[in-house]
């Protein structure tokens, strides 16, 4: 997990930042060039070197491979300095792939070429807060409008300068007329981070509690505020906060971390020890935030900054393996999950996302064998136990793997809201076991603890109206799975084979057509449209859909049921059950 939620507060907190994002990245940055600008520059392109270099980096930037995209717009920019198209694509992949003083200084062209540049600023002063040039960085900020994306975001880095150049009241003056926006449940967390290291602990507290009232549930407000209260000396209340947090049946290994400290009362110390910090940890929550709305590249930058500025957050190079794994590079993403500490609270993490990235490159069995030797010499590590079972569910040992879920459950008790996964996952290994009557249990309590949810909803639906169960409640849990979910094939599907099931053949017709144009490559739909198509006469289209059933099943349990319809049409024989 990260350790930002996706609860609806944060989501509706982050709207209204995110909603500055509706333009290009040029024009988030603050880019103004002309269309006339735009068409000169472009022109510029046209010259082999050049071109090739430019979409060759286009392309790698889009993919996350940020260190070729660096290398192509570096070597793009350099044979045309004065192409502000160019040097600007130089600088976000340079400082994409965390190559922070050479972004720096080829941001400091971009802004000769264009001075409206508003990451080229970003950038730049980044670099000024990590050497602690408080003052060049708040000055370089202050060219940068407020009411642009980029703007509260230099706004929340000057305040770090100014908190830097022991400045605090303004520092907090500059938050509030930020936060005037719509954006002070957002800022206070920042503002409690800036009062605690200017050493206001009386306004922290006060800030703290406010963060941590409106999101309870994201391990990072839970752990700054618990910490200021044990530093505080209020060891009970640090305990209060903990166990809200996991009453949810939440779990972090910095949540675990600090509740160790509390226990045994030893005050944890500041959060943001220093400006870098407290900065990086900004650029950590935006990052995160960016990565949720859909831009990678943006929040690429944005988490390399805060590694710039505080190396040692190990939590910011989870964040960033993740959003690299999420892209496909996960060579990429073992590299940062390889350079975590051993000592880190989070290496035990980093190490399960290492097996889990095998796994995603072909070598299930390293994969599963190194988990083995985690869980095997940490037995409650949730995480391990979870994802083992996982890949020996996808390895179709699932005897094996309800036995892993069935260890999960013993470490986080059964009992937690967020318990319902692991009876789901369960008793789909259960199911594909032919344990029937232990699977049906483990559905019926995961929507015990999670009564609207969807997967489970259809899953435990299908199940019963493929062995023809229950039809009616079926079909009642189907429905409401697909008014949670109305775009998923899976689910459309359930829904219409349940009509079938139900003789509801005009109504099955028209569910299987929409469930088949939302996954037209899934075997197993097209054979339910073709039974549905053939028993109200369409029976050309009936055998089409299972000609097209056939061509697409890779495994062969589809195409083997459909060959005898083809030849004999659907008889009680041939009849998929």
């Amino acid at each position: 997990m990260t350790l930002l939620s996706n609860r609806r507060t944060w989501r509706l907190t982050m709207a209204a930042l995110l909603a500055l994002l509706a333009t290009p990245l040029a024009a988030q940055t603050g880019a103004s060039l002309s269309v006339q600008q735009v068409a000169q520059d472009m022109l510029k392109l046209f010259r082999p070197s050049v071109t090739g270099a430019y979409m060759a980096g286009q392309q790698a930037l889009k993919d996350l491979r940020t260190d070729e995209a660096a290398r192509y717009f570096a070597d793009a920019a350099q044979a045309d300095w004065d192409n502000p198209l160019l040097v600007e694509r130089a600088f976000v992949a340079l400082a994409a792939d965390g190559q922070i003083g050479k972004a720096a200084s080829t941001a400091r062209r971009m802004l000769e070429l264009d001075s409206t540049n508003e990451l080229a600023e970003l950038v730049v002063a980044t670099e000024a807060l990590k050497e602690r040039r408080y003052g060049a960085a708040s000055r370089q900020l202050g060219k940068v409008s407020q009411d642009s994306f980029s703007g509260i975001t230099a706004g929340i880095l000057r305040a770090w300068a100014k908190v830097g150049d022991n400045r605090g009241e303004e520092a907090q003056a500059l938050m509030e007329e930020l936060g005037a926006n719509g954006l002070d449940q957002f800022l206070v967390f920042h503002r409690a981070l800036m009062a605690e290291a200017a050493g206001d602990t009386e306004l922290a507290l006060e800030l703290g509690a406010r963060a941590f009232e409106a999101e309870p549930y994201v391990a990072r407000m839970a752990e700054v505020y618990a910490r200021m209260l044990a530093n505080a000396g209020d060891f009970d209340a640090a305990r209060d906060v903990l166990d809200a947090f996991e009453s949810e049946g939440l779990t972090h290994p910095i949540i675990e971390t600090v509740r160790e400290m509390v226990e045994a009362e030893r005050r944890p110390g500041v959060f943001a020890s220093n400006v870098q910090v407290g900065a990086a940890e900004m650029f950590h929550g935006i990052g995160v935030a960016l990565s949720r709305d859909g831009s990678a590249d943006l929040a690429l930058v944005f988490l390399r900054l805060g590694i710039y500025l505080d190396p040692g957050a190990d939590v910011i190079s989870m964040a960033l393996g993740q959003l690299l794994d999420q892209a496909s590079q996960h060579d990429a993403a073992n590299q940062i999950y390889d350079a975590i500490p051993a000592n880190s609270a989070l290496k035990p993490m980093a190490v399960v996302r290492i097996a889990q990235n095998l796994d995603a490159t072909g070598d299930r069995a390293e994969a599963i064998r190194r988990l083995r030797n985690i869980v095997a010499t940490r037995p409650d590590d949730l995480d391990a136990v979870s994802v083992l079972g996982d890949l020996l569910r996808y390895d179709e040992d699932y005897l094996g793997a309800a036995d892993a879920y069935s260890r999960a459950l013993a470490i986080s008790g059964g009992d937690a809201p967020a318990d319902w996964r692991f009876y789901y996952v369960r008793g789909i290994a259960n199911e594909r076991a032919k344990l029937w009557p232990q699977a049906e249990a483990d559905f019926l309590r995961a929507l015990e603890l999670n009564p609207d949810q969807p997967q489970v909803l259809n899953y435990l639906g299908y199940s019963w109206i493929d062995q023809d169960m229950h039809l009616e409640r079926a079909l009642g849990m189907i429905e409401k799975a697909v008014e949670a979910q109305p775009q998923d094939g899976y689910i459309i599907d359930s829904l219409g084979w349940a009509f079938y099931k139900l003789d509801r053949m005009e109504e099955a017709v028209e569910t299987l057509e929409r469930a088949v144009m939302l996954l037209p490559n899934d075997p197993e739909i097209n054979d339910h449209l073709g039974d549905a198509y053939w028993k109200v006469g369409r029976k050309l289209e009936a055998r089409f859909q299972w000609n097209i059933a056939r061509s697409v099943d890779d495994i062969g349990t589809v195409a083997e049921r459909v060959g005898p319809k083809l030849a004999d049409g659907l008889t009680p024989a041939t009849e998929t059950k």
